[in-house]
């Protein structure tokens, strides 16, 4: 049985893997340590599940950029922002630090630039981390742009971290960012899905006021309550609901979201949510009642408050209020609003790598960094194979079930197999298997660099294991006819399970 995480592609129908001894050995050609490296490997893997001391990169970004002209430049907005987080870079810091009794040597600093631009610092942003108060690290780059002379229509951002030492951490990449002129003004079509928002992704929003870019504040989330930042902002996943239904219940809908809609913004880090608002289509610092059109990509935009009488979410300075607009006399399907209610929206895309070398003697950068989107059982009986997709993946990985190692084989930088370990290698005996057994998957490189994933694998008992179950009624005596039941029942059980996988 494969446990997803939130997002990840599920398949059709549940899979199982029946706990059964083995009668075939798995490929010759396939990858596995030796006994001394794997010993201590496993030593390493078990300390760092009991302890886990995880380093995670995370990059937000918008996820289309409007291009520069001539000497203008377009900076990014929202700006590419930076976390690090968990607690193997506290450890790692205490290291070096022990290491080069230095004050100054395990600061994490680092380089943002786009993908193919050369190795001049001049085209890349310096960024410097601030500790936050919930112990991460912060940073952002406000002047990145992409030049007309730049014929891309989709670029990646490239972030390239080190300490202050000259240890280099590792190079990690955003995902595509689309290329756009400006913000289209026509009425959006279904037929251009890469400009429109649907309903489920995350977006971010931001204000300016009198269109001035030094003004420029973002929706954020700070304390559980709603600001307006000039410095970091929040990605908010915006969800179409139905609005024929009780305020209370709000289901969620499917679909691309229209002008008119009643939505639900929350926010993907803390969850905090605000009440059911209908999203109002902005023209010339007027709110539209009456368009009915799909939202594009940087469309100005206001968020009205459902069944409340004309009030609007709004940012007072750093504050979030509510904002009451003016009814226009002339046209009914109009209502004034001011600039702190005119909101651009944009959608945003968030990559997170994850990593762990508290336990390793890692001499080389960790990247590339492993991303785990899917899994695939296949087979089974004698031999269970899991196929592992994703990204970035190299020959140097082998696929671990919790403290266990896979015979695993690189197939391409987007697909690994195992074979999946017996439940045996987990020190419990098979045969008395009476609950199921959930083991989290790991990538482990050669130096035991250990690669965590949100990820894990759950090993089943077989129907006959079951504690309670009653396998066999009314058993005759004779001993032939006994036989011959526990044949029957054991081949009608296996088959059952046979069909299962």
């Amino acid at each position: 049985l494969l446990s997803l995480p939130a997002g990840a592609a599920v398949p059709a129908e549940p899979l199982t893997h029946p706990c059964r001894p083995r009668s075939r050995s798995p490929p010759r050609c396939w990858l596995r340590s030796n006994p001394y490296q794997g010993s201590l490997l496993r030593d390493s893997v078990r300390r760092y599940l009991q302890l886990p001391a995880d380093q995670t990169v995370l990059i937000l970004h918008a996820k289309v950029a409007q291009k520069s002209y001539g000497n203008e430049k377009r900076f990014f907005c929202p700006p590419p922002c930076v976390y690090l987080s968990g607690p193997g870079w506290k450890l790692k810091q205490e290291q070096i630090k022990a290491r080069d009794l230095g004050e100054a040597g395990f600061r994490v600093c680092g380089y943002m630039g786009l993908d193919s631009m050369g190795s001049s610092l001049m085209e890349t942003q310096k960024l410097s981390f601030e500790e936050q108060p919930d112990t991460k690290g912060f940073s952002c780059a406000k002047a990145l742009y992409i030049s007309d002379t730049d014929k891309r229509k989709h670029f990646r951002l490239v972030l390239k971290l080190f300490f202050s030492n000259g240890q280099e951490i590792g190079t990690f990449h955003s995902k595509l960012i689309k290329v756009i002129s400006k913000p289209s003004q026509k009425k959006q079509s279904l037929k251009n899905t890469d400009l429109c928002i649907s309903s489920g992704s995350k977006v971010s929003l931001f204000n300016r006021l009198r269109s001035q870019t030094v003004s420029t504040r973002y929706l954020s989330v700070e304390g559980g309550a709603f600001i307006a930042s000039a410095r970091q902002w929040a990605a908010f996943t915006l969800h179409l609901a139905d609005e024929r239904c009780a305020r209370s219940e709000f289901p969620l809908r499917e679909g691309y979201i229209r002008y008119g809609s009643v939505v639900q913004l929350v926010c993907t880090a803390t969850g905090v949510t605000l009440p059911p608002l209908i999203i109002r289509k902005v023209m010339k610092q007027y709110a539209m009642l009456d368009v009915d059109e799909p939202i594009s990509q940087l469309h100005k935009c206001a968020f009205q408050f459902q069944g409340s009488d004309r009030m609007y979410l709004c940012l007072s300075t750093e504050k979030v209020i509510q904002f009451q607009a003016s009814p226009c006399p002339k046209e009914a399907n109009r209502e004034l609003l001011n600039d702190g209610s005119c909101w651009t929206i944009i959608s945003t895309e968030t990559v997170e790598y994850t990593f762990s070398e508290s336990l390793a003697c890692v001499r080389e950068p960790v990247s590339p960094v492993p991303l785990i989107a899917a899994l695939q059982l296949t087979g089974g009986g004698d031999v269970a194979m899991l196929e592992v997709q994703g990204e970035y993946f190299h020959a140097h990985l082998k696929v671990w079930f919790g403290d266990v190692e896979a015979e695993t084989m690189y197939r391409s930088p987007k697909s690994l197999v195992c074979v999946v370990p017996d439940v045996s290698a987990f020190g419990s005996d098979w045969r008395w298997l009476r609950y199921p057994i959930t083991v989290p998957l790991l990538l482990i490189r050669d130096d035991g660099l250990i690669y965590s994933s949100s990820f894990t694998f759950t090993y089943t008992p077989e129907q006959s294991c079951i504690p309670g179950q009653q396998v066999l009624s009314d058993v005759p005596q004779d001993s032939d006819k006994l036989l011959d039941s526990i044949h029957q029942e054991f081949t009608r059980t296996n088959f059952h399970l046979f069909m299962q996988t």
